[in-house]
């Protein structure tokens, strides 16, 4: 078994760390300044259709049988304690670790690698300005999940490191902050990505509203390879964007200018800009109606840097700011808790619709130029305080805005719009819809009594998914109509699994 000692060290000190802190103290009453908290979720999933143990794709279907397994870890110190009855100073340090790979239960073999410090930052209350929280470090925020999705849509600075400040009073909750989002959006090609923005709730009982956003400045640095730059062509002229879609600049050069050898574009530095509004409104305790949580956002997809293309054993490298600055999203959902018999059944209702679009690119079909709707409801019936039925069902719909890219057969990968062939790939398969239906049912036991969202959950569940696509989950099928593909192809638009799993926070 291969070892990854890094991330053992790093493993061993957290261990010693929880060890320490957590030793009963022998002289000293005082509670201790240490506290954890986490998730969990472990299942035994086997496929035997050939898939990967998830129903479906993604959780536009409802999270459940749509996740693998997943582990959270919540740590925190109080450097100085905080006084539940006086506004005096207090200081505490957060980290959160996390990560998505169990032993024997997905491919990744429980490695380490497969966990990240997602978290890290450090409070300070009540110091300048009373009732006021100061936070350094990341500073990730949003006004609460669609939990049947395992989505937030209004969420800001999930992608910064910088500083925070927040007022919280009984009434009103604001949070303003700024920082760095470069090395998120940017990884290993690192530029500063200035942000800022904040969040306001209003607060009013059974009535909550709130509202948001975040802004973000690349600066133009002259110089730096890794900043925003645009690509001008020798003649003047820019990179043509069908081209850069199929990554032919560089061939289409050489077949135009066969004589000519080395590079023949020249970048300009220019900035890049980028933006995200969300809004919130909650409201509930109105006869049956628990609770209702409805979260909308729309978007600027910050610009990409550049592309590389290969010629001839030469790396040619294009940039393309301009041909990836209208990308935009609007993306809402709602979320609606209801107790239609007390004691006996509960009912969650989540629907969620998203309009994806690129204003630069009206001839690819692709993820970026897209319509997605979909609706998942979960009941929860209760035989006794502890033992319950769970049954859901989903209905979604993904429509590419940019012709087909869904195939509906096994021998589909031939067919584009009004059945002709598209060989050189701007299109994909033979429809440009995909409809999937799912549903799961199966007994839950709960230990602490009832609830959908009460944890932990112990389920026995089985779960089928039509679809209009072919093989539309995790699968290792060979697709290729070659004579020589020695597997042949398969034709399935059902797909079941059956699912002993656990579920928990603590």
């Amino acid at each position: 078994m291969q070892r990854h000692p890094k991330s053992t060290c790093i493993a061993m000190a957290v261990l010693l760390g929880l060890s320490l802190t957590t030793m009963p103290a022998q002289a000293d009453p005082e509670p201790s300044r240490f506290s954890a908290g986490g998730y969990m979720r472990i299942m035994a999933r086997p496929d035997l259709q050939g898939g990967n143990g998830r129903l479906g794709f993604w959780n536009l279907y409802g999270r459940l049988l749509n996740e693998g397994p997943y582990a959270a870890l919540e740590l925190r110190y109080d450097l100085l304690p905080q006084d539940p009855l006086a506004n005096t100073p207090w200081t505490s340090i957060h980290a959160k670790i996390e990560g998505g790979s169990v032993m024997n239960a997905d491919s990744g073999m429980g490695s380490l690698g497969d966990f990240r410090l997602s978290q890290l930052y450090a409070q300070t209350g009540n110091v300048l300005i009373e009732d006021v929280t100061w936070q350094i470090g990341t500073l990730d925020s949003y006004f609460g999940d669609l939990g049947l999705y395992d989505f937030r849509p209004a969420q800001v600075f999930n992608d910064t490191v910088g500083v925070s400040g927040r007022y919280q009073s009984q009434w009103v909750d604001l949070l303003f902050g700024v920082g760095d989002a470069g090395w998120h959006l940017k990884g290993e090609e690192y530029t500063p990505v200035l942000t800022f923005g904040g969040t306001a709730k209003l607060k009013l009982g059974k009535v909550e509203v709130g509202v948001g956003g975040q802004f973000y400045y690349e600066p133009e640095v002259e110089g730096n390879r890794f900043a925003p730059h645009n690509s001008v062509l020798e003649d003047g002229q820019g990179i043509d964007y069908e081209q850069y879609l199929r990554k032919e600049i560089t061939r289409r050069w050489f077949e135009e200018n066969p004589m000519r050898t080395g590079p023949f574009t020249e970048p300009f530095p220019t900035s890049a800009t980028s933006f995200r509004a969300i809004g919130y409104l909650g409201f509930g305790q109105m006869g049956p109606l628990i609770w209702n949580n409805l979260f909308a956002n729309f978007l600027q997809k910050h610009p990409k840097s550049s592309v590389t293309e290969t010629w001839e054993g030469e790396d040619y490298v294009f940039y393309v700011e301009d041909l990836t600055d209208e990308r935009f999203e609007i993306n809402v959902g709602n979320e609606m808790q209801l107790r239609l018999w007390p004691g006996r059944l509960d009912l969650t209702w989540s629907a969620y619709l998203g309009y994806h679009w690129d204003n630069d690119n009206s001839i690819m079909s692709n993820d970026e130029n897209r319509q997605v709707m979909s609706t998942v409801a979960r009941f929860q019936g209760y035989l006794t305080e502890k033992t319950h039925i769970l049954l859901e069902s989903s209905l979604a719909q993904e429509k590419s805005l940019n012709g087909n890219i869904y195939r509906s057969s096994a021998d589909s990968v031939f067919q584009s719009t009004d059945g002709r062939n598209d060989a050189r790939g701007l299109e994909f398969g033979d429809s440009d819809t995909r409809t999937t239906f799912q549903f799961k049912v199966g007994p839950v036991l709960q230990p602490l009594g009832m609830g959908i969202f009460t944890r932990p959950s112990f389920r026995l569940l089985y779960g089928g998914q039509y679809s209009t696509q072919n093989n539309a989950f995790g699968n290792g099928f060979v697709e290729s109509l070659d004579d020589f593909n020695a597997f042949g192809t398969k034709e399935s638009h059902w797909h079941h699994v059956v699912s002993a799993e656990v579920e928990t926070w603590f």
